[in-house]
């Protein structure tokens, strides 16, 4: 009688516990779906948004989750085939973070928040200023001498001075290739296709203005002036291959500073011939040419910045590597490697191993 009862009791709480077990998972699946529905952050910022003519919802959904404008891929797949958002449209979207999921996906499935009157430009880390304004010439059809002509315009320079704390007289100089050129931070921006010269180039200064936020107190307890701390950036970017080697060389750079030593950077010479400038031999032949960018006649800085630099490299610029180095070269006839040295002996023995082959 005992075992019968024991057998159906066993009867009874197995499904019980089925039961029991479906509706925790149930529960927990639910719970997933409704977290993973909210917004990605609390504060509200907002992201520019790219869907492609030919993108599937799923694609999109994709890269909205790599954007970090959604939280979960699945879950946002989940929302939409629910409640059949799948007529996506395509065109520059404006998305806050602070949206959930459903939001999100309903405000991309609407035509008329489609910004079909944009352009998607990326300019890379160390580009010349004036390789940003043919690629504008690109994109937006105004010339590339039109960009330039701004950004030497003494008049509009002097306003931007008014508006921006990170800019000084000392970009007024006039023996400077382009004024602004350091401070046309680069990066991924969506233009309107007819925005003005000067909207475009604020928002470039906008964007600089925030990296100059995050390094403020940084460059007030240095000696260096924003100026020379986008100046030495510049260099730091263009002699550097990674964020390791961007700190040594600006520990080679400060050191030499620090002893009036020449920087003797070849890299400044390429800007210094500007136009002229067409392979890397150009710039160690002609070290000796006539230029306030020339950094093997003249100590010190070069007059102003030799392209626009990344965060990276200005931060390595105001925080240096602490090493006993004067010299540097890079193998570029092998991996790239730079190898570091802290007298003229141990440099050139360098050289002659890593070059003269």
């Amino acid at each position: 009688m005992q075992k019968k009862m024991i057998l159906n009791n066993k009867k009874v709480l197995i499904p019980l516990i089925i039961v029991l077990t479906l509706i925790l998972f149930f529960l927990l699946g639910f719970l997933f779906y409704q977290v993973n529905l909210q917004p990605v952050s609390k504060e509200s910022k907002v992201i520019s948004f790219e869907v492609k003519s030919g993108d599937t919802m799923n694609q999109v959904i994709a890269n909205l989750e790599a954007e970090h404008a959604i939280k979960n891929k699945l879950v946002a797949k989940v929302y939409a085939k629910v409640n059949d958002l799948h007529n996506v449209k395509a065109g520059m979207f404006q998305i806050d973070t602070a949206w959930n999921t459903a939001e999100v996906l309903r405000h991309i499935n609407q035509s008329e928040n489609a910004g079909q009157n944009q352009v998607k430009i990326t300019f890379r880390e160390g580009i010349w200023a004036k390789d940003i304004a043919k690629l504008l010439e690109e994109y937006l059809g105004i010339s590339q001498q039109e960009w330039i002509a701004l950004w030497n315009d003494e008049a509009y320079i002097k306003t931007l001075i008014q508006k921006y704390e990170f800019l000084d007289e000392s970009i007024l100089n006039s023996s400077l290739n382009v004024k602004l050129e350091g401070f046309l931070y680069p990066e991924t921006y969506f233009f309107k296709k007819d925005a003005s010269k000067e909207e475009v180039t604020e928002t470039f200064l906008n964007q600089f203005q925030k990296i100059y936020e995050m390094l403020k107190a940084d460059i007030q307890a240095s000696d260096m002036s924003v100026f020379e701390m986008v100046t030495l950036a510049s260099m730091i970017q263009y002699e550097s291959k990674s964020v390791e080697d961007m700190k040594l060389i600006s520990g080679v750079f400060h050191n030499r500073l620090d002893i009036n030593m020449p920087l003797g950077s070849s890299v400044t010479i390429c800007y210094a011939l500007y136009d002229a400038y067409k392979t890397a031999e150009d710039c160690e032949v002609n070290n000796t040419i006539d230029s306030p960018y020339n950094t093997y006649i003249h100590t010190g800085l070069p007059v102003g910045p030799i392209l626009n630099p990344g965060f990276e490299a200005l931060k390595a610029a105001i925080h240096p590597a602490n090493t006993d180095y004067l010299y540097f070269m890079a193998d570029i006839y092998g991996d790239g490697t730079v190898y570091y040295a802290k007298t003229q002996e141990e440099h050139d023995a360098n050289v002659r191993k890593y070059l003269h082959r």
